[in-house]
């Protein structure tokens, strides 16, 4: 089998620091070798030889907050009724793509208006569109009158595309296993508000034995739960309950952090989408509003430290989808945790790349031998300077699989190296 070689690589494995005159090499959809000093193969006069010229190769990055079927939002009505389900569909599949062309390669869903997510992961997977390897996400599930459900009942809107209003744990479980039924891989609950809602963060609408059924639902039918969860008694009934991924999580202290790392939670702590929405809604909010959210950013920061020095399996994600913070510039994330929460550009790397490997059954996120072939290489080092991330014109190679998305690099002849 003809195999692709990376040389003269500036090797960023996800885990250690970079590696320079690294060599990488790929045969069909694995890393076959990985290595410097003449511990990988030479190439043959069959294969394709890329001399990167101390280039940076990473792996392939993973956003795990992924709202594909997002269009510019400004409310949470606007998710429900803006767009028919056909039209967000097709714009779930133009975000997969430019995802991927951002370099991210893997993909988790954060909720799914109308199932969009279950098409759209098939449609990847089936070869009809481009996109991500993606853990495909349902409906929001939520209490009635939580974040999610705050229509007036009057309207007789309804908001069936968007969520599934349960109360009691026997209602969490009905739901659980119709969104499974569905094709979900991933259920999401609305456990808090704060974050970006009305709904106060220190109010918890969704009782512990709600959250257990719904959890313990999912994982007899190896699902994974995440939830949107901000205050500390409800982080804790997430943590007890088992929950797979907690999003936010701004009020979690050492307790809440030490269950984090014994039980391996992921925690995707999206401060970019509180950050930008401050500042977006600073004008509109009354000064007391504008104090408190300042309060939960400043404690984010905090938690988000001490959380990353303690080995939390902190991951990449955000709210990307509304209209200040629309879809495509996704690495801007890892930039602001570097330039905001003082977190090193090699572990906000490894939070986009190797933590997040076990939600895709750890088949990639590092570069060795014997993993996926999602492989990024960069015109510049992302280590010294993290904002090269962003500027989709100097990533040189997308690589997903072992195919190639994306090549702006001209091959050297292998039988000319192997002469």
């Amino acid at each position: 089998m003809e195999r692709t070689f990376f040389t003269a690589a500036n090797l960023i494995d996800g885990i250690n620091p970079p590696q320079p005159n690294s060599t990488v090499v790929v045969e069909g959809d694995r890393i076959a070798a990985a290595g410097r000093d003449g511990s990988v193969p030479k190439p043959t006069p069959r294969d394709t030889v890329f001399d990167l010229g101390g280039r940076s190769l990473m792996p392939g990055m993973n956003q795990c907050h992924f709202h594909a079927g997002y269009i510019n939002i400004n409310s949470i009505m606007d998710i429900e009724l803006k767009y028919p389900p056909t039209y967000l569909a097709l714009a779930a599949a133009k975000n997969a793509e430019l995802l991927l062309r951002s370099g991210f390669t893997g993909a988790v869903g954060a909720g799914s208006p109308h199932n969009v997510d279950v098409a759209l992961r098939d449609a990847i997977g089936e070869g009809l569109i481009q996109g991500p390897r993606l853990i495909a996400c349902g409906h929001d599930i939520v209490t009635s009158g939580g974040p999610i459900d705050v229509n007036p009942d009057y309207w007789k809107l309804g908001i069936e595309g968007l969520c599934r209003v349960c109360d009691g744990p026997d209602e969490f479980r009905k739901a659980i296993r119709q969104e499974i039924k569905q094709g979900a891989d991933i259920i999401k609950m609305y456990v808090t508000g704060g974050h970006g809602f009305e709904f106060k963060a220190d109010e918890v609408p969704m009782t512990f034995e709600e959250i257990q059924a719904a959890t313990q639902a999912a994982h007899e039918r190896n699902r994974l739960v995440r939830g949107h969860v901000v205050s500390r008694p409800a982080i804790l009934d997430c943590l007890r309950a088992r929950m797979d991924l907690i999003d936010h999580a701004d009020a979690m202290d050492d307790e809440c952090i030490d269950l984090m790392v014994k039980q391996g939670t992921y925690v995707t702590p999206s401060l970019y989408f509180s950050w930008k929405t401050m500042d977006f809604m600073r004008k509109r909010m009354s000064a007391e509003r504008l104090a408190q959210e300042e309060r939960w950013l400043e404690q984010g920061y905090r938690s988000v430290e001490k959380a990353n020095k303690a080995g939390v399996k902190l991951i990449i994600g955000d709210d990307f989808g509304t209209s200040w913070m629309p879809h495509g510039d996704y690495a801007v994330e890892l930039e602001f945790y570097v330039k905001y929460a003082g977190t090193s550009p090699l572990d906000v790397i490894r939070w986009a790349t190797h933590n997040s490997a076990g939600l895709f059954g750890d088949q990639g996120g590092s570069i060795a031998a014997g993993k996926l072939a999602d492989l990024l290489v960069i015109d510049g080092d992302p280590v010294r300077d993290i904002s090269v991330l962003r500027d989709r014109s100097r990533l040189d190679v997308i690589m997903k699989g072992g195919q190639f998305v994306e090549s702006r690099l001209t091959p050297t002849q292998a039988s000319a190296q192997a002469a």
